[in-house]
């Protein structure tokens, strides 16, 4: 199916308001910045340079250079400044080959192409018994929908704004943050416990399908869901595989998704803090059950959010 294996998250057709935000997004294809100010270190996702990973290729001193500008094929990555370094942060995707690939940067006013490896990981197999089977095995009238949906997710995909453009409202502690970390947006003793199926090969009533682009955080229905960092929230609706479902844009090509929600608590075009309340979990859609479907896009790449949670101390 096309919904599924461009993306887990399906818009939902003919919504007027989508079409309005899809045209702002065609306004915010990246225009060369070499005038942005640099940036103070911020703490960075893990780095696991596999398909679905993330790299982090260096782009040389930060000192006394200006922020360079940086492509992955025809998506612009973001640049951060840590430790004195430039390092670009590269969603890598799920369905990338193995193998050396390359950056297109301005570093300097100078252009430049920058190697870096890509490394193997076989995902696992994930066996899923719906009781729906209209969710699996698709009538013309969904699949129809199911396309349209994914043309619609694919721009989605590619917004882009920039920091100094995308700073929110400093004084109500909604700015964007520079980060690139994320919380868990599930929390509490009994719930939020990370799943480990991201990327999961997945075979829905003996059906394969694409794999898993998110990660299954285990909760009961009714259980807040909460941003994983400041941000604005770009769509929000009923969609035919992922329920009831949020988008939040976090700038720079980082996107969060919460699907399967039992209610949302936002709309499109709210400025949101990070923690703030976005719904509640459900099993909305295609789902099994009760639970948090939670996905990060980098550069348009669905990428393993496990990356950008910081670790738990240990005991």
């Amino acid at each position: 199916m096309l919904a599924a294996a461009a993306f887990a998250l399906a818009l939902p057709a003919g919504a007027s308001e989508f079409d309005t935000k899809l045209a702002s997004v065609s306004a915010t294809v990246p225009t060369a910045r070499a005038d942005a100010p640099p940036m103070r270190p911020v703490a960075l996702p893990r780095a696991l340079a596999v398909p679905g990973g993330v790299a982090r290729v260096d782009l040389g001193a930060a000192s006394s250079s200006p922020r360079p500008i940086a492509w992955f094929g025809e998506a612009r990555v973001r640049v951060l400044d840590t430790d004195g370094r430039w390092q670009a942060l590269v969603g890598l995707p799920l369905d990338l080959r193995p193998g050396r690939h390359e950056l297109r940067a301005t570093v300097d006013g100078q252009e430049r192409r920058v190697g870096f490896l890509v490394g193997n990981k076989d995902y696992p197999v994930q066996r899923v018994t719906l009781p729906d089977d209209r969710r699996v095995r698709l009538s013309a009238a969904d699949e129809e929908r199911a396309e349209q949906e994914a043309a619609q997710i694919a721009l989605l995909k590619k917004t882009w704004r920039e920091f100094p453009d995308f700073a929110g409202n400093a004084a109500s502690g909604t700015a964007f943050a520079r980060d690139a970390l994320l919380l868990n947006p599930v929390a509490g003793r009994d719930a939020g416990k990370l799943g480990s199926n991201f990327g999961n090969r997945r075979i829905f009533n003996g059906e394969p399908r694409a794999p898993h682009s998110g990660l299954d955080i285990a909760a009961a229905r009714g259980t807040p869901v909460r941003a994983a960092a400041a941000g604005e929230v770009l769509a929000t609706g009923d969609y035919f595989f992922s329920g009831n479902a949020v988008f939040i844009d976090h700038g720079e090509g980082l996107i969060t998704l919460y699907a399967h929600l039992d209610r949302i608590d936002v709309a499109p075009g709210d400025v949101l803090a990070a923690g703030q309340r976005v719904g509640v979990v459900g099993a909305t859609g295609r789902a099994s059950g009760p639970h948090l479907h939670w996905g990060v896009i980098l550069n348009g790449a669905s990428v393993d959010p496990r990356l950008f949670v910081p670790a738990a101390p240990k005991s």
